[in-house]
């Protein structure tokens, strides 16, 4: 078996188990219905799979001491992205904000003290992600967040498989031997932060650390990732984790 087939393999014994024991088991309804809307299947082509880009802005990245402070999601495929069809929340996190958080993402204490608390919107956002493949760029940050705040808001896990297009940019610039050898010698390694992997695919500049915005980024590059290293064929169990 090849790597990919046994990869392909795994993912389907594990996510569709996992969503499948879920739907059954949660009592929150909002988490259940999520579940038991299910995922495609390992071996669906990613050109028939529904997508949904997905960023927060948070007030740090450790998920123990830091909040989520806004959510952007964006619906699409691989021909067509639906911006006016996303959603975007600012929400309040637990503790107050941070001079720097606010320098950072530009959300305000004005702006978060008439915000609601995740948990006001979760129906919302959970709803949104139901029946799609997130996409996200880096893996560290969204599904982790939502899930730790589902948990302490609701008392379940919510965990997903995601695509990562961070991930997939990093096995693109940093497999060669140049790369190789600059990580050896302690060089500088290309950069494959969201504006920087877009450069790379001629896609135009964005003002960064707004969630919805970083959200349609976010699936603009992974449409150019595909184009140019995939085929629309593959199947999405090749690329989610």
């Amino acid at each position: 078996m090849s790597p990919a087939a046994a990869h392909q393999q795994r993912s389907e014994s594990t996510w569709a188990a996992f969503f499948a024991d879920q739907a059954d088991r949660c009592r929150d309804p909002a988490l259940r219905a999520f579940y038991a809307a299910g995922l495609p299947a390992p071996d669906t082509p990613l050109q028939d799979v529904p997508l949904m880009a997905l960023d927060f802005e948070t007030t740090g990245l450790d998920v123990h001491r830091h909040a989520i402070v806004s959510i952007g999601v964006v619906p699409f495929d691989l021909k067509r992205i639906r911006p006016s069809a996303g959603r975007y929340w600012v929400v309040r996190p637990p503790r107050p904000l941070d001079e720097a958080s606010i320098r950072f993402h530009r959300i305000t204490h004005a702006e978060v003290a008439r915000a609601p608390d995740l948990d006001e919107v979760l129906d919302e956002v959970l709803a949104a992600l139901a029946g799609h493949v997130v996409v996200v760029h880096y893996r560290g940050i969204e599904r982790p967040f939502l899930d730790a705040a589902v948990l302490a808001r609701r008392g379940e896990r919510c965990l997903f498989p995601v695509i990562d297009t961070m991930s997939i940019e990093a096995r693109q610039v940093r497999a060669g031997w140049w790369n190789r050898l600059k990580g050896l010698f302690s060089a500088r390694r290309t950069s494959i932060r969201l504006a920087d992997s877009r450069t790379r695919y001629g896609l135009p500049a964005y003002s960064a650390h707004h969630a919805k915005l970083d959200a349609l980024a976010t699936a603009e590059l992974l449409q150019a990732q595909i184009a140019r290293h995939y085929r629309p064929e593959t199947p999405v169990g090749e690329l989610w984790e």
